[in-house]
């Protein structure tokens, strides 16, 4: 097999392992917005920077790499920050309001 055949095949299992990606994203996505709701139900802040920061220590702590420390918690910042986001969303829109792809208050 030459370089471009390589780089072709290399390319199909990236684009796979992104739509996987995707799919845990998203169903990661739901699970946070049902915490969302029960928190509404709760009383309680969206935001928990103790489990936030629980959360990425138990990742550094699992890594193993090629990436490095810095570049996991900036990737796993962000998606907390996106879930966060989404919990917001779907507390200013109250229990009424619209429920997103797949989760019911």
């Amino acid at each position: 097999m030459d370089d471009l055949e390589q780089i072709e095949k290399w390319r199909r299992r990236i684009d796979d392992l992104d739509r996987r990606i995707l799919g845990l994203l998203n169903e990661r996505s739901r699970c946070a917005l049902a915490i969302g709701a029960a928190k509404r139900r709760l009383g309680r802040w969206v935001y928990d920077p103790q489990r936030e920061a629980a959360v990425v220590k138990q990742l550094l702590e699992a890594n193993e790499g090629p990436l490095q420390d810095e570049a996991v918690r900036r990737l796993f910042e962000r998606i907390l920050d996106e879930s966060r986001r989404m919990e917001r969303l779907s507390l200013e829109a109250g229990p009424t309001g619209p429920t997103h792809r797949g989760v019911e208050d």
